[in-house]
């Protein structure tokens, strides 16, 4: 009993450090995870070691629910996002960008078909390591994704203090060259947060970072710059950075502003964009050098999922190799079995 309580409160602690440190980390996710499983684990062994019929059902009822409703909640998530397919298709248009949620749905089903019917059994017993590797590919997936939703989650805590020298603005593009909704929300976020600090101390210089995309007539900041100035910032206390053509070069062109302007490094900024983005942002910011955390406004909930699913890959591709890697060894390992399975074994 002494052992689980130790591990799950090292797990804590461990997962604190991290977090306090960076929590721009997937990892922060993986710690938290198994912080809470050990909980959990701790919590049984109390309850099975005292006896204790109260504790008991308060421990095991929510454990047994939460087991049994599980292959309910697979098929309500997949309903769920065909219908959210539905709506975004319908306010936003039929477009590839729109379709992810309509995709994920569609790979949830087949998995739920493939495992109904047992698939496996129809082919030899020489391949049915190829089985057993696609499943745990498929499981490796499924963990990797749980732990980027609960570090995305975790990092919407985050809240920066407010004497920052710079506020970040990063940008999405502009719609009739000018500002849509949802880049609005991005320049709202920091009006606000420059309001809320102007009361306290000095306020924030506020990067406005888009370059000019092929099919816009000016930069995205020249267009942002503005749209901030309406809403009350003072055109001093705005910058344009209008080189950046991506999140990566936000973070890089918008780094270099602030180095030129504070060449000896002594200075705090921060960045806004919407809240299924922040993560992903943060992440570029780490690999752009660049010591800033975010804030996010928010988005509408239906157009959410599809832009978690939409991050989600950016966030696979970000680290490719890393999953290359897992997935390629899974898979030379099953073909390994298989070989040894129809030459030596059957």
């Amino acid at each position: 009993m002494l052992w689980i309580a130790l591990l799950t409160l090292s797990l804590f602690v461990i997962f604190l450090i991290s977090y306090l440190r960076d929590p721009r980390k997937i990892i922060n996710g993986f710690l938290f995870n198994s912080f809470i499983l050990a909980f959990l684990v701790t919590c049984l062994m109390y309850t099975f070691q005292t006896d204790t019929t109260q504790w008991s059902a308060w421990i095991i009822f929510p454990i047994v629910a939460i087991l049994i409703l599980i292959p309910f909640a697979f098929v309500v998530l997949i309903v769920g996002l065909f219908l959210n397919a539905r709506t975004l298709m319908r306010r936003e248009g039929r477009k590839l960008a729109n379709s992810l949620t309509l995709l994920l749905g569609l790979g949830m089903l087949f998995l739920l078909v493939v495992r109904m019917l047992d698939l496996s059994q129809l082919v030899s017993n020489n391949l049915q390591p190829l089985f057993g590797g696609a499943g745990l590919i498929t499981m490796y997936f499924f963990l990797h994704m749980f732990n980027f939703l609960t570090a995305y989650t975790l990092y919407q805590f985050n809240r920066p203090k407010r004497d920052q020298n710079f506020v970040i603005v990063l940008g999405s593009g502009l719609i009739n060259n000018k500002v849509p909704p949802l880049l609005a929300n991005r320049i709202n976020k920091a009006v606000a947060f420059y309001q809320k600090q102007k009361k306290v101390t000095a306020p924030p210089k506020i990067i406005l970072s888009g370059g000019q995309g092929p099919d816009e007539e000016r930069p995205e900041a020249e267009a942002m710059q503005e749209y901030a100035i309406q809403q009350g910032i003072p055109a001093e206390d705005t910058i344009q950075e209008n080189q950046s053509v991506n999140t990566y070069e936000n973070m890089v062109f918008s780094k270099k502003i602030l180095d030129d302007r504070k060449p000896d490094g002594d200075y705090h900024s921060i960045f806004t964009t919407n809240n299924f983005h922040l993560f992903r942002a943060g992440i570029y910011a780490r690999k752009a050098g660049l010591n800033s955390q975010g804030i996010g406004a928010k988005t509408a909930f239906y157009y959410w999922p599809n832009a978690m699913v939409r991050e989600y890959i950016a966030i696979v591709v970000l680290q490719r190799k890393r999953h290359l890697a897992v997935v390629g060894s899974i898979l030379f390992i099953s073909i390994c079995l298989s070989i040894i399975n129809w030459f030596f074994v059957y």
